[in-house]
């Protein structure tokens, strides 16, 4: 008689224990596969025999990464992100602090940006575009933790090396980070929405002729903007001094207009009004430098707003530049491949224009680039190498692209180069906006791409054309066994837009297609999504 040796059965992690859904997943793989792969009659395992099972503490310094980190999530709330991160050690928490994008924004990747400041290699604390004021108010509670921590009790500065290097700061090279930009010459303007369209999006084009920037598909383009002149002769109105005064050697008009940023004001703003004035407007000034709302406006407080707030207060020039925070870049997915547009560079941008009370607000560079820049004109630019969003290796894997309203812009950029190179793999886009009669950008180009094959499916959805919103995500799901398909044939898929709100759609649709067409459960399709991540294969551009 042959003995029978039964499978050891899954070990399954309770669902009480602290992990995520694919957390406990990939968990539960791990343990019956590598730590006790003979177990018979295996049972679940609780918290607490979870907690046994933790890695030793490393020597030295815990340094921020990806691999384990779930506050690394877009969508996520920041005082959600620092509960989470509430165990860890400080650089960690730096990154938790941070908007979980990976935008490269700073310069920087998240977890890179958090070990530069934990080493004190990077002094600035404002970097994190995205996070904003309350990110940069986390990380300055987190530096002065640290160096709290670095000082022994004698006043003496603990030293000690780091378990793995960080990175190198940005680049050098001219144009090669936002700390080198180079000029480029604005190009050109069209809109790209037809009449009766509630959107306001265009087409731009730079020349780089004379900036020999180079750029690869995927890549995104850091312009830095110029506030519109109106608003700074308001501003210089406001604070009761003459345009040509000089500041910087310059004027301070010219100053207001490229060098700071007249957004949400800083609280070093309110820090300086605070020092000029007196009873319940520097109680106000003080609380609001501190975070705290007492009249319950801070989040619409940007600088015009400050000063016709405390009205009767007028810093001095130098000191108000002093105080504000300097012109930050912004970032634009590049749209064209250069090698169908040698020399070009192609952006496709939403003017962001709203009404606060009854003033009009305007997005500093989509409005410049929407509207007041001239033909001709040179502004300083950077182009940010991309942070896995790029092409298959092989051109002859499939992709799936997924990009609604200006979230296309990389896509049109992918479609033009595997056209140009002639890579054989299957390409297919969803794409969708408010109405196709006036918002299906690059239509023409799209429909041709599609007749000459280089477009091997598009999947369009309309939100507004119809009785009941209808969104990519929907189209999606309609399609799911084409799609669960070509992931089964080894498909890319790229998602580019909105992080907090499409993209999470997007990967909640993916992951109902997965577990329907593909025959997992809920818990597996997760944990399928996160190997596509982790493999590569799923790659995401959101902001």
């Amino acid at each position: 008689m042959t003995a029978h040796m039964t499978a050891p059965p899954m070990i399954i992690v309770p669902e009480n224990a602290p992990f995520s859904p694919e957390q406990r997943a990939w968990l539960s793989g791990f343990l019956a596969a590598a730590i006790i792969p003979e177990a018979q009659g295996a049972t679940a395992l609780t918290p607490d025999e979870l907690a046994g099972l933790s890695a030793p503490t490393p020597a030295g310094p815990v340094l921020a990464t990806n691999d384990d980190a779930p506050w690394h999530d877009a969508t996520m709330p920041i005082d959600e992100r620092m509960k989470l991160a509430t165990p860890r050690p400080l650089a960690p928490r730096m990154m938790a602090a941070m908007a979980q994008q990976d935008c490269g924004q700073c310069g920087y990747n998240c977890a890179d940006y958090a070990n530069a400041l934990f080493e004190k290699k990077e002094p600035r604390l404002n970097l994190c575009a995205p996070g904003g004021k309350e990110t940069a108010r986390m990380l300055k509670d987190l530096a002065a933790e640290l160096d709290a921590t670095q000082t022994a009790p004698s006043g003496s500065l603990v030293t000690s090396t780091a378990a793995a290097p960080v990175p190198a700061a940005p680049a050098s090279l001219p144009g090669a980070s936002r700390e080198t930009p180079v000029e480029a010459t604005f190009l050109a303007r069209r809109k790209l929405n037809g009449a009766g369209s509630e959107k306001d999006t265009w087409h731009i084009e730079f020349d780089l002729a004379s900036s020999a920037l180079n750029y690869t598909v995927g890549d995104s383009f850091g312009v830095f903007p110029k506030n519109d002149l109106g608003y700074v002769d308001q501003i210089i109105a406001m604070l009761g001094a003459a345009p040509s005064m000089s500041l910087r050697d310059r004027t301070l008009r010219e100053v207001l207009r490229d060098d700071v940023s007249l957004g949400i004001a800083p609280d070093s703003l309110f820090e300086l009004i605070s020092f000029i004035t007196g009873g319940t407007m520097r109680a106000k000034a003080r609380a609001l430098a501190h975070g705290d709302d007492p009249d319950g406006d801070a989040a619409n407080l940007d600088v015009f707003a400050v000063l016709q707030k405390f009205s009767g207060v007028r810093p001095h020039p130098e000191a108000f530049v002093d105080a504000l925070e300097a012109m930050q870049p912004r970032l634009y997915s590049i749209s064209s491949s250069p090698k169908v547009r040698p020399g070009k560079l192609e952006l496709t941008v939403d003017a962001v224009r709203y009404v606060i009370g009854k003033r009009k607000r305007l997005g500093v560079a989509s409005t410049w680039l929407a509207d007041r820049a001239s033909i001709g004109e040179t502004t300083k630019v950077y182009v940010q190498k991309a942070h896995n969003f790029a092409l298959p290796v092989d051109p002859a894997t499939p992709i799936i692209m997924i990009g609604p309203g200006t979230g296309v812009a990389p896509f049109r950029a992918f479609l033009q180069e595997r056209e140009a190179t002639k890579a054989p793999g299957k390409n297919w886009l969803f794409f969708g906006h408010q109405r196709m009669m006036s918002d299906f950008f690059y239509k023409e180009e799209l429909e041709a791409m599609r007749e000459r094959s280089a477009l091997t499916r598009l999947s369009l959805a309309w939100s507004r054309d119809g009785e009941q919103k209808y969104y990519v995500q929907d189209r999606m799901r309609e399609v799911g066994a084409a799609l669960w398909q070509w992931l089964a044939e080894g498909a890319h898929i790229y998602i580019c837009g909105d992080a907090k709100r499409m993209a999470k759609d997007v990967e909640a649709a993916l992951v109902d297609i997965i577990s329907r067409h593909g025959a997992r459960s809920t818990e597996e399709a997760i944990a399928f999504v996160g190997a596509l991540k982790k493999s590569g294969r799923y790659q995401a551009d959101v902001y």
